[in-house]
């Protein structure tokens, strides 16, 4: 029986497209003289956001490019300058990247009407997370419990331990009643905004999302859904 479902924030149930991390991402590699591509920016998200960055200064090209502009090879030094810059720039949009995505309101509602409890995990930082929650809840939606790798002692994803504290509070009695959820339409993995994605026709938009669902798949998803309004529906196929 599914006790509960975890959600993630950004590009899941808010910030449609995942672009509040992006823009800060691409603007503070821009401070230190390098461009970095949107793609380039997107393939680590949901790390912890460090991480992020020395993933992203591991790449090839960035690696090349950082040793062009700066005369040597980026190390542990340029990770900590990319994030100093990188942060303040995401503190001063988030308030502005918290607004719910379609159908999270409604579908978060259905769910606890089916008995299910809400929890949720990110790879934002408490601090930042202390911005977005009260932004959305404002808007809607508020989980029963959500944590960041500060809660975990800093091993956010791919370590398992944010859902260990998600099951551990919401008092769910084993992962087989979990569900861990993400969505096609609007992650970061598709990489649109609402608007872009509306203005494809029909078979583009179906296009996209097969791409993606396959992405998804190849990382291990057991379902693929392509917007929350799927959910509840996919938790009675489950079994509640």
């Amino acid at each position: 029986m599914i006790e509960a479902v975890i959600f993630d924030w950004a590009g899941t149930t808010v910030d449609y497209g995942c672009f509040a991390p992006v823009q800060a991402f691409v603007e503070a590699f821009a401070h230190h003289g390098v461009a970095v591509t949107m793609e380039e920016t997107r393939k680590p998200m949901g790390m912890l956001k460090r991480d992020h960055i020395r993933t992203m200064l591991g790449m090839e090209r960035i690696a090349k490019e950082w040793e062009r502009v700066h005369g040597r090879k980026p190390c542990d030094t340029d990770v900590d300058a990319v994030y100093a810059q990188f942060e303040p720039k995401l503190f001063s949009i988030l308030d502005q990247y918290a607004t719910p995505k379609p159908f999270a309101v409604e579908t978060a509602a259905r769910l606890r009407e089916m008995g299910l409890k809400i929890g949720s995990t990110t790879g934002y930082t408490d601090a930042m997370m202390n911005i977005v929650v009260p932004q959305a809840e404002k808007q809607g939606y508020a989980p029963d419990f959500w944590i960041s790798p500060d809660g975990v002692d800093g091993k956010g994803r791919p370590y398992p331990y944010m859902i260990f504290a998600n099951m551990k509070a919401l008092g769910v009695s084993s992962v087989k009643n979990v569900v861990k959820v993400g969505v096609v339409e609007g992650s970061s993995e598709l990489g649109l905004s609402q608007s872009e994605y509306e203005a494809l026709t029909e078979a583009e938009q179906e296009e996209v999302c097969r791409q993606v669902s396959e992405r998804f798949r190849a990382a291990g998803a057991q379902f693929v859904i392509r917007n929350l309004e799927e959910l509840p529906a996919l938790i009675r196929a489950l079994g509640e």
